[in-house]
């Protein structure tokens, strides 16, 4: 295993402080474990340990809240689909011969019964 690069959490630092989240976490910011002696890596900065960790805890956060929302949304957009498909009119059934009005039956009936050769 390599040894670790002391310069890195300095280079992670300047990247969080012109706020360049992108290319810290590209850099390595989310695997950042302080160090002894990481506090004196960069004259004025001894709070760099602590301003690393922030950094990772504000970026976990927030994508937990991303994760959070696109589920939400997901969760949104099925129920809508949901609530539509059960509103949707129902499928048209199949073609069915309408029924004949008690009159045209009764005639239908009639001239049945005559080709027959029934009785009326």
């Amino acid at each position: 295993m390599p040894p670790p690069d002391t310069a890195l959490p300095a280079r992670l630092l300047l990247l969080v402080l012109d706020d360049n989240l992108d290319a810290a976490v590209a850099a390595g910011l989310m695997d950042y474990v302080p160090g002894p002696g990481d506090d004196a890596l960069l004259p004025g900065h001894a709070d760099l340990p602590a301003r690393l960790l922030q950094a990772q805890q504000q970026l976990q956060r927030a994508w937990a809240a991303r994760d959070r929302y696109q589920q939400r949304a997901q969760r949104l957009a099925r129920r809508a689909a949901e609530r539509d498909a059960r509103r949707a009119p129902a499928a048209p059934t199949p073609e069915l011969k309408p029924a004949l009005p008690p009159a045209a039956a009764a005639i239908l009936a009639r001239a049945k019964a005559k080709a027959a050769g029934k009785p009326i």
